[in-house]
């Protein structure tokens, strides 16, 4: 058996944060390490942890969720961020996944959701729900609809539509027959043809794009 998802939950709501913890707490697959009440002590907690995945509130006194991504992030890259939020504009969606989120979640989505967002990003997935990944694509059709995007090769592509299904570096490896650091070397082409900082951003490209179907996507 694999070890359990080790979980640190970021909220300034205790009652919000108690009830996170508590549904959490009854996966098996599950260990919450951790909890932060603000984003000082999240950036702390998260380096001194290094939880698989950080739930992370974006609205949080002493330093915002946004800022306490972009340091989680540089300092900590190995640690998957996964936004849990109720705030759903566009400036809020936009800050969170170029600051490094793997993921976004708005406050009252069903717990089976929350679930399988944790266990896709953990292990190196990445999940919009749908309304977020429309807003997303919204904005940045509206911010590079002018932008010509350059082709990708056929091998590309299909790395591409491997990471739209959640899978890892070694998944994708495993499943085209090539080696990780091969993949990587796509992905950081992918990345830069589609003038996105990250997988999250490069996903929400290609499927505005019509390159890829997210999940969730009628």
């Amino acid at each position: 058996m694999s070890d359990p998802i080790r979980i640190l939950v970021a909220d300034d709501h205790p009652v919000v944060r108690d009830g996170l913890v508590a549904i959490l707490s009854t996966q098996p697959d599950f260990n919450v390490v951790g909890e932060a009440v603000n984003g000082v002590e999240a950036v702390r907690l998260a380096q001194a942890l290094r939880p698989d995945v950080i739930l992370l509130d974006l609205e949080m006194p002493d330093l915002d969720g946004v800022e306490a991504l972009r340091q989680i992030h540089a300092a900590c890259p190995q640690v998957r961020a996964l936004v849990f939020t109720a705030f759903d504009t566009d400036e809020r969606i936009v800050g969170a996944v170029q600051a490094g989120a793997k993921g976004y979640l708005l406050k009252g989505a069903p717990r089976h959701e929350l679930f399988n967002a944790v266990r896709i990003v953990s292990q190196g997935g990445s999940l919009l729900q749908p309304v977020v990944a429309s807003r997303l694509m919204q904005h940045i059709s509206s911010q590079s609809a002018e932008q010509p995007t350059e082709s990708l090769t056929e091998r590309e592509g299909e790395v591409l539509q491997l990471l739209a299904q959640g899978k890892t570096n070694k998944e994708i490896a495993a499943a085209l027959v090539i080696t990780e650091r091969t993949v990587k070397f796509h992905i950081s082409s992918i990345l830069g043809k589609l003038g996105a900082g990250n997988r999250t951003e490069a996903l929400t490209i290609a499927a505005q794009r019509g390159l890829v179907k997210l999940s969730g996507q009628d």
